[in-house]
């Protein structure tokens, strides 16, 4: 579907951006504009994938101008630009909405300016049941980008769902072995906490899923397995610390849950089994469009999809570790 394509990335310096640009130059896409307010990543990632099919703009998703500028004649962009350390977002509040409210809605402008096929944009596990800044944010966001499917264009814009990605800038295994490697300890806010994990590989193929099968108004959720992080900081200590590793066990933070929800309660009523990998939510707002396109499809049995339930054994976190090349096979 990408074959002589033009796509358009926000926040295309990131992890998420750079797997989904080694994913999408394997294909015979015509370019790839990477589009991002990070002068030296542009530069860094310029020169680490060498591909004339790439273009880099620097720009901010806060500013609708440069963003119809630089989005002319394109015909697909994924959405990953964002504020998105929950700390960071409590403390400067103006800071997370101008990007990932503001910047939501311009992007949305600038593809219905410029008649794009497909927005696929990514949201959070925390824009479920919100209970901080940026969780609530991301659920704007959703809302923002399922209620563009009912403008008079022909952009269509599909949401997807992730939890914590496995490795990414700023996620908490790179935190952990920094962590032990600086201080020889790991902080972990509550000993019972759970969160949802992917990998890299598995996040892309979330976005390629969406952008292939959708209608629009959609949001996709990828099956994932969830740990305790606990389980998760004891692992990497037996790998990257020693016999005087700590655990400083603190409090939660501010905006911060114990487990995190894909699917709320709420939701789960217009929940589907899209195949064995995927579940997909049908919002009251596009019901009328998209159940008759998904009739055949079965509703799911859970009340809600949460971090806490199907928790993986500390073998089967070691082999995810394996897996993203974080641990060796000792």
């Amino acid at each position: 579907m990408f074959d002589n394509a033009k796509i358009f990335i926000t926040g295309g310096t990131g992890s998420w951006g750079q797997c989904l640009t080694t994913y999408l130059l394997k294909t015979n896409v015509k370019e790839i504009i990477i589009y991002s307010r990070n002068e030296l990543s542009h530069v860094t990632m310029k020169e680490k994938f060498n591909d004339e099919r790439l273009t880099f703009i620097i720009g901010d998703v806060r500013n609708v101008e440069r963003l119809i500028e630089a989005s002319k004649e394109v015909d697909y962009i994924f959405h990953l630009a964002a504020l998105k350390h929950v700390p960071i977002c409590e403390e400067q509040p103006y800071e997370a909405i101008l990007t990932n409210i503001i910047g939501t809605v311009n992007v949305i402008k600038a593809a219905i300016t410029n008649k794009v096929k497909k927005v696929i944009n990514v949201s959070s596990d925390k824009a479920v049941s919100p209970n901080n800044l940026y969780g609530l944010t991301k659920a704007i966001g959703e809302k923002l980008i399922i209620e563009a499917n009912n403008k008079k264009s022909q952009t269509k814009f599909i949401c997807v769902r992730a939890g914590n990605v496995i490795g990414s800038n700023g996620s908490v295994i790179p935190l952990f072995i920094n962590q032990i490697k600086k201080n020889n300890l790991i902080t972990i806010t509550d000993i019972n906490m759970t969160r949802f994990f992917i990998t890299l590989d598995e996040a892309i193929k979330l976005l390629i899923k969406a952008s292939q099968f959708s209608y629009g108004g959609e949001i996709l959720i990828m099956k994932m397995t969830s740990m305790k992080i606990n389980d998760l900081a004891q692992i990497l200590i037996k790998y990257y610390g020693n016999e005087k590793t700590v655990v400083n066990y603190s409090k939660i933070r501010l905006g911060e849950k114990i487990n995190e929800e894909l699917v709320s309660v709420n939701e789960a009523r217009n929940t589907y089994q899209l195949d064995d990998d995927y579940y997909l939510i049908i919002t009251p707002m596009m019901y009328d469009k998209l159940k008759p396109k998904y009739a055949n499809l079965k509703k799911v049995t859970f009340n809600s999809y949460n971090s806490s339930t199907d928790l993986l054994s500390i073998k089967q976190i070691k082999q995810r570790l394996k897996q993203a090349n974080f641990i060796d096979g000792r």
